[in-house]
């Protein structure tokens, strides 16, 4: 296997209606913006959400992000709407072992931009991305067992519920949580894409 900082990716991607690029010096204000608008939900359902961030935290996210997609550890994307350039939040192929290859994909919007299929459109693409370009053999989603609508954009995306992790981890403001593991493999994917509305290229997904 070749040292990971030595694998091909993307820095950007495209779907019907969204850029999916890398972060880049100058996205804090822009993370900021939206991670202020939507705090009470993400407060509720990421674990890093415990400290509201400054506009300096954000920026300085942005640049360590910026690199572990260099070092190819994370491959993270801000998903931005193509006709408005707002930044709609950040998603991304995380915990990644090139030796398999195996991604786990996620993913957070702004409370605004919820509900409009920009997550699912995001995800597909990035399944895409895992597994026709990089090779997956193996793609999951994880979530909080009560995070309804997360749990909803990976049974669309035709993911399969594995498993409940009992008391897996704390929530951000402490309590123990239940973790809902979502799997896929390319056997799956090919299937799943046979029979979805899965449109692929620039063509807008229908969700």
């Amino acid at each position: 296997m070749i040292h990971p900082i030595l694998q091909e990716a993307p820095s950007s991607i495209e779907t019907g209606r969204l850029l999916l690029r890398q972060p880049m010096p100058g996205d804090g204000p822009l993370l900021f913006e939206a991670v202020e608008e939507s705090w009470p939900e993400l407060t509720r359902w990421l674990e890093w959400a415990k400290k509201k961030p400054t506009e300096m935290d954000m920026e300085e996210q942005a640049r360590h992000n910026q690199v572990r997609c260099l070092n190819r550890t994370d491959l993270i994307f801000q998903m931005i709407r193509r006709d408005q350039g707002q930044l709609l939040g950040t998603c991304g192929l995380y915990s990644v072992d090139w030796s398999v290859p195996r991604f786990e994909i996620g993913y957070w919007c702004r409370t605004s931009a919820t509900g409009q299929g920009y997550v699912s459109e995001a995800v597909h693409r990035l399944m895409e991305l895992a597994f026709v370009e990089l090779g997956a053999q193996r793609v999951q989603i994880r979530c909080d067992a009560d995070n309804i609508r997360s749990s909803k954009v990976a049974e669309r995306s035709g993911f399969i519920l594995e498993g409940i992790l009992r008391n897996e981890m704390r929530s951000s403001e402490g309590q123990l949580v239940h973790t809902a593991i979502y799997g896929m493999i390319p056997k799956e994917y090919e299937e799943w894409k046979a029979t979805s509305s899965f449109v692929r290229d620039h063509k807008k997904v229908k969700l």
